[in-house]
């Protein structure tokens, strides 16, 4: 047993479960918590429901005892666009914290952590990783695409839409009509955005069963990794095989190295340095930009592709199709170890059935992986794009900046008509700390693609944007405004220059110059209460996976 109880606690706690109708008998199983994030708010966590049966069926089977224990799954579509995205990010380290509490309180000997989302994955993994008890984890799968006219349609075509439509290109029926058919089924939104980052990560990390970040949600094949699951963490718990027995440094390399060949969303420059950190491994944004020079993209899906989705992914053999064609050019760790076998194991189970959909190494979409880590006078840390989503013709850019201190002012500016080609817009104070919380500009890139401006004008931000997010978006500016990085200083004019290959951000001020402006810098004061403000309080920058749990 993980565990040690002495005879008075044990009795204690199971006085408690008796009287939930726990038979003296299945008491003394070792119990497994069923660590579910399901509610009727969320596409992504909504199946799970539908395999808790199977899975304590299973589990009961093996010897182990399977009690549920419902936790927050936040979605980040629920909120877009709101003030409700402000608590997003930070969620993930609540969940972790509850992850945290539920295993160390009830004293669990195993869990099966099950989510989909983009910040509720991360957050469950962080936890396990600090509780370090036998863990597997369960992703939702992904929902199936939305058509429209005979138009492939994903969440964040809504938004393009909108664009169109107050600009007058699309009429008031169409709108809607995207509206009610762009997410058909429950599952994560069908493109390369955080959530299916995060369920890969998953994956590359052990921690769930083979093809689980890439099936179709509540198919059969999904129900299958459910089972999977429940044998596979009463085996770990019989064993007692912790995450800390194969989570390493190349493990969370490996991560890195697979969301690159996939142009894998920039949240994970957030998520995947926090969670490392939790096992004392040392993931960076430098990580993230040298090996982006040495695993190429290959392979491409809504955004970086105009019509592929996870379905062509699944066909072409998904996740273990990308693992093995980076196993066989040497771009992975095949090594590194997990639950359910290593990534050699993984190279092993699948062919490459779509060379199209996943090209070989030898013949990548673009020879540098999908994101560009810059520095420069902006953002002296760094900054960060995914370039994989932006046309190489954008690659260089510059232009005078305009300024806005929240998403909200830059998104009604454009709808206006007031932004125009060749602008380099600035979004600041929308940071970890100065929003607080870092949202999602994606409502305004999704306004500038819906005008038909993704190549022609730039952003510039402290905040986040959605793995869904096109166009040439530079976001995670460290330091942050509101922290009194140069992001706060520049003024409307401003030359902007942005050379992604050459991975520069510069804005054409002199260190003289900014000195003599942050003679007068105050920093916009947005109000924040409760969780938000000891948040704020409390996060580390972008740089460093804007956390409260980053231990030096």
């Amino acid at each position: 047993m993980i565990r040690q109880w002495n005879e008075e606690s044990m009795d204690h706690r199971n006085t408690l479960l008796y009287a939930m109708g726990i038979s003296p008998e299945d008491a003394a199983r070792p119990i497994i918590g069923l660590i579910n994030s399901w509610n009727e708010m969320n596409p992504g966590h909504f199946p799970f429901k539908d395999v808790i049966a199977e899975m304590k069926e299973e589990i009961y089977k093996a010897g182990g005892l399977a009690l549920e224990l419902p936790i927050t799954g936040v979605c980040d579509g629920i909120c877009s666009n709101t003030p409700g995205d402000r608590y997003t990010l930070p969620a993930r380290d609540l969940v972790s914290s509850e992850v945290e509490t539920v295993a160390e309180l009830n004293m669990l000997e195993g869990m099966i952590i099950m989510a989909t989302c983009d910040k509720v994955v991360p957050g469950m993994i962080m936890g396990a990783l600090r509780v370090d008890i036998p863990t597997v984890m369960l992703t939702g799968g992904y929902m199936a695409a939305g058509h429209y006219k005979g138009k492939m349609l994903t969440l964040t075509h809504t938004k393009q839409a909108y664009a169109a439509y107050i600009a007058g290109d699309m009429s008031e029926e169409d709108y809607k009509g995207i509206v009610r058919n762009a997410c058909p089924t429950p599952g994560a939104c069908p493109f390369m955005g955080t959530a299916n980052t995060m369920c890969a990560m998953a994956e590359v990390l052990g921690l769930s069963p083979h093809g689980n970040a890439s099936v179709r949600s509540q198919t059969p094949r999904w129900h299958e990794m459910a089972r999977e699951a429940a044998e596979k963490i009463v085996e770990a718990v019989k064993e007692e095989r912790r995450p800390s027995d194969f989570i390493e440094q190349k493990s969370f390399e490996n991560v890195v190295r697979y969301m690159m060949a996939t142009g894998g969303s920039t949240n994970s420059l957030l998520h995947i340095p926090a969670l490392a950190r939790q096992v004392k491994c040392d993931i960076v944004p430098e990580t993230f930009d040298r090996i982006s020079r040495e695993v190429p993209v290959i392979s491409t899906i809504y955004p970086n592709h105009p019509t592929y989705t996870m379905e062509e992914f699944d066909a072409a053999g998904g996740l273990g199709a990308v693992v093995k064609e980076l196993a066989k050019a040497g771009k992975i760790d095949t090594a590194a170890g997990g639950m359910f076998g290593t990534i050699g194991d993984k190279a092993e189970l699948v062919e490459n059935n779509d060379m199209d959909v996943i090209h070989s190494v030898e013949n990548p979409i673009h020879e540098q992986g999908g994101l560009a880590v810059l520095h420069g006078n902006i953002g002296t840390d760094s900054a960060i794009v995914k370039f994989s989503a932006v046309d190489p013709a954008a690659w260089k850019f510059s232009g005078p900046a305009k300024c806005y201190d929240s998403q909200d002012d830059a998104w009604n500016a454009i709808l206006r008509d007031e932004i125009v080609a060749g602008d380099v817009v600035i979004i600041r104070y929308e940071g970890p700390k100065g929003s607080p919380g870092m949202p999602h500009m994606e409502t305004f890139m999704a306004a500038v693609l819906g005008k038909g401006l993704g190549s022609r004008l730039a952003l510039v931000s402290d905040g986040r944007f959605s793995g869904a997010t096109g166009g040439l978006a530079i976001g995670h500016v460290s330091p942050e405004a509101y922290e009194g990085g140069n992001l706060a200083l520049i003024k409307d004019g401003d030359m902007v220059y942005i050379d992604v290959e050459a991975r520069m951000l510069t804005v054409d001020v002199t260190e003289a110059e900014f000195a003599d402006r942050r003679k007068r810098f105050e920093p916009v004061h947005k109000p924040a209460k409760g969780w938000l403000n000891l948040y704020r309080k409390n996060c580390t920058s972008a740089h460093r996976g804007a956390t409260v749990f980053w231990e030096d």
